[in-house]
């Protein structure tokens, strides 16, 4: 597959996005098992519920533990694209979004290489991408504290069911992401990849988990 031509090119560098990346029955296959896995692997949050697989992160580094081949699958078609370049992932978290439910603005920060895979399991939803502040005097970035980030908003990319993100250099640098805690999303002129998705301005889409 060439990467290139999933280049979202109107958004800040860089960002792909593929459509269909996996199958109907292969998004099937991944939900069954997300969803049989041993309640122990579900941390619950204050607004969504993740797994671990392949270790937990730390600042000291991660202890690696056996990826299970559901994932390693997609971790090899990942692979073959290049965006690692001569690396391999090895580790998937699964976010569990609910309708409603959503992530405050944030960075993944240094403990990940500066490349995040995303597959779309389940419902769409809207990931939205925000100017980051530097606070000058200690050269660290400044999140929420009560800041305005509609504006500084600076898009979004509508993330369709079986979809493949890809995020990296200053988009994964230097720019903030999140999700709106809501239960529709309209489909607005400020979508990165809206000539990707087949969806008019003003549709309104309803979340599922």
């Amino acid at each position: 597959m060439e990467i290139e031509r999933y280049r979202v090119t109107n958004a800040p560098p860089t960002v792909y996005y593929i459509p269909d990346f996996i199958t109907k029955e292969e998004e099937l296959c991944l939900h069954s098992h997300i969803y049989n896995a041993p309640k122990p692997k579900w941390t619950c949050l204050s607004n969504r519920r993740l797994q671990n697989w392949g270790g937990l992160p730390h600042p000291k580094g991660m202890v690696a533990e056996p990826i299970p081949q559901w994932l390693q699958k997609h971790m090899d078609q990942i692979t073959q694209l290049g965006v690692f370049g001569e690396k391999k992932p090895n580790h998937v978290l699964v976010n569990e979004y609910e309708p409603g439910q959503g992530i405050m603005p944030h960075e993944d920060g240094p403990l990940f290489y500066p490349t995040i895979t995303t597959i779309n399991v389940g419902s769409h939803t809207i990931l939205n991408f925000y100017s980051m502040i530097k606070d000058k005097e200690n050269d660290a970035s400044v999140h929420s504290k009560g800041l305005d980030f509609a504006s500084r908003h600076l898009g979004s990319l509508l993330l369709e069911p079986r979809s493949l993100l890809v995020v990296q250099e200053d988009m994964y640098t230097s720019v903030l992401h999140g999700i709106e805690e809501v239960e529709v999303d309209e489909v607005n002129d400020k979508i990165f990849n809206l000539d990707r998705c087949h969806r008019d301005i003003g549709e309104k889409l309803q979340r599922e988990t």
